[in-house]
Order: structure tokens, then sequence, then C-alpha cells
């Protein structure tokens, strides 16, 4: 049986978002709360945000635009990623192990943060090499 085989039949498997609605059908299956899943995608775009303004803070002076268009990217998924975390927050109506994702809002917070302070310091580092360059 193929790998591929195997991963398409658990992706037409129904999927279930309460443990509730998962007790018959295995472990496996459990996706999360939907608050979860917000959760977690706001954390990997700030995550996305940290990493691409590090590599653009990184390359300010190798690549040919100075970095600008990796250094606004960061800054738009830093602060994309921050923002969604902090409304997550804002509204989880629950502690952390509560299923609302309030540990993932936190990260997503914080990367978010870091995301955007990178961007920034790449985007005015870029301007500073266009002005001496």
């Amino acid at each position: 049986m193929s790998v591929l085989f195997v991963l398409a039949a658990q992706a037409a498997s129904p999927v279930c978002t309460t443990s509730a609605e998962c007790a018959g059908q295995g472990v496996d299956t459990f996706l999360g709360t939907p608050e979860r899943i917000w959760a977690s995608v706001a954390a990997l775009v700030a995550l996305g945000g940290v990493v691409i303004g590090w590599l653009a803070l990184r390359s300010v002076r190798r690549i040919g635009n100075g970095g600008r268009r990796g250094a606004i990217v960061a800054l738009v998924a830093g602060l994309t990623g921050g923002l969604n975390g902090a409304v997550k927050l804002a509204v989880a109506d629950g502690g952390l192990g509560t299923g609302n994702g309030v540990f993932g809002a936190a990260l997503a917070l914080v990367l978010g943060l870091v995301g955007a302070a990178l961007g920034g310091l790449a985007l005015a580092r870029s301007r500073r090499t266009e002005l001496t360059g």
C-alpha cells in the first residue's frame, strides 16, 4: 500500500471537531476545535513572518532590491499573525487546556510582534542602504 493511498484515505475519513464525536472513530481523526485551528494558523503565519523577517534582515545588502520586498512581507505577516492572536486572546472564554486556543493565540501574538519588529528593522536598513548606496 503506497503512502499516497494511506494519506488519501485519512483525508477522506470523516473529521470530527470534538472528542465526543471521535469516541468511536479513533484518536487519529481528531482535528481539534475551530478555536485551536484559528490560533494555530495565526501562529504559523506569525512564525512565517519571523522567518522571512530574519532572512530579509540577514540579506539586506545582498539582494538587488535591498531586501525590501522580504521586509514588507515579514511586516505584513507579523502584523497579521499578531493581530489574529490578540483577537483570539480577547474572545477566548477559557484558560489553557480548554480547547479555546489560548496558548496558540499567545504564541501568535509574541511571534507576530517579533516578526513585525524584524520586518520593520529590515525595512529601515534597506532604506538606509538605498540612501548610501
